[in-house]
């Protein structure tokens, strides 16, 4: 699947510099793009399932193992890192509910995309970049020391 074609493509600039998160990190890129040619092709109803369970997953582990990072590195916003975290969990949660109320929908997988992006966008983007600017400059001060 070509993620560029759909707008959505993993790029090195949102590494944070641990293997294991930036992985996570570039799953999820990855789940995102086949969810959007899925519904770019009228199929992701049918996708729906798989894409949720993916984010019931991934909220918990990432989550953990990125929280983990913060810590090791004494990530400053660490607090308010984590409320967002909870917060997306609150999310996933109130998709994944009204999928085993409703099942699949054409409105509820457009609200998973729209949820999923915004959360590409506005919180790996903006957010998780300030914890890769930190580690970055931890790790330069110890080295420069």
């Amino acid at each position: 699947m070509n993620a560029q074609k759909y707008g959505i493509a993993w790029s090195e600039k949102y590494e944070l510099g641990d293997a294991i998160v930036d992985m996570q990190h570039k799953r999820l890129f990855e789940m995102l793009g086949e969810l959007v040619k899925q519904c770019m092709e009228g199929c992701c109803t049918e996708y729906l399932k798989e894409t949720l369970d993916f984010l019931v997953a991934y909220t918990v582990q990432h989550f953990y193992d990125e929280e983990l990072l913060q810590l090791r590195y004494n990530f400053p916003d660490y607090k308010r890192h984590k409320r967002l975290h909870e917060d997306f969990k609150t999310v996933v949660g109130a998709l994944v509910h009204r999928f085993s109320e409703n099942g699949s929908s054409q409105e509820l997988s457009s609200n998973v995309n729209r949820v999923i992006v915004r959360w590409l966008v506005e919180h790996i983007q903006q957010e998780d970049s300030k914890i890769g600017e930190h580690i970055k400059s931890v790790t330069a001060r110890c080295l420069s020391a």
